[in-house]
């Protein structure tokens, strides 16, 4: 029987996350996308937004760290939306946000992996019905324990 892996979208703050700490939830996240059952995608601006929060904000060490996570990881890196997709979410997250969300919905991911809550876990996001489940990294690895014990 073969399982189709579920397609997992990351956004920057997972990146920025797992740079910072080796051995926090979202390096778990990263390590569980290598496996069997779930793969990683993202976008370039993504990853440079990522790259450019990790030099701001963490050390040397970190970055390296991110540039071999990413290697390792090998995602599926997705173009961009265009600004007519971008247009259509203009009203349920706030305008910075729209290319994450925007590309996870086009990369047809089941899950976007987020700790940005303020913009993600809002009732209008929630509202919307989107055909993807917005998880934080904890809520994400709970799920991952409760149904591939």
């Amino acid at each position: 029987m073969i399982v189709k892996k579920k397609k997992v979208f990351l956004d920057a703050s997972i990146f920025v996350a797992a740079a910072g700490s080796a051995d926090g939830g979202s390096s778990l996240i990263l390590k569980i996308c290598k496996g069997l059952c779930f793969f990683a995608v993202t976008t370039r601006k993504i990853l440079l937004e990522a790259q450019i929060n990790i030099r701001k904000k963490l050390s040397s060490e970190a970055l390296l760290r991110f540039y071999k996570e990413i290697g390792d990881l090998n995602p599926d890196i997705i173009k961009s939306p265009s600004i007519e997709k971008l247009n259509q979410y203009n009203n349920i997250i706030a305008l910075k946000d729209r290319h994450v969300l925007a590309a996870a919905l086009d990369s047809k991911s089941d899950f976007l992996i987020t700790l940005d809550c303020k913009h993600f876990k809002t009732e209008a996001i929630r509202q919307a019905n989107l055909p993807l489940t917005i998880l934080t990294p904890k809520e994400f690895l709970e799920m991952v324990k409760k149904e591939y014990k």
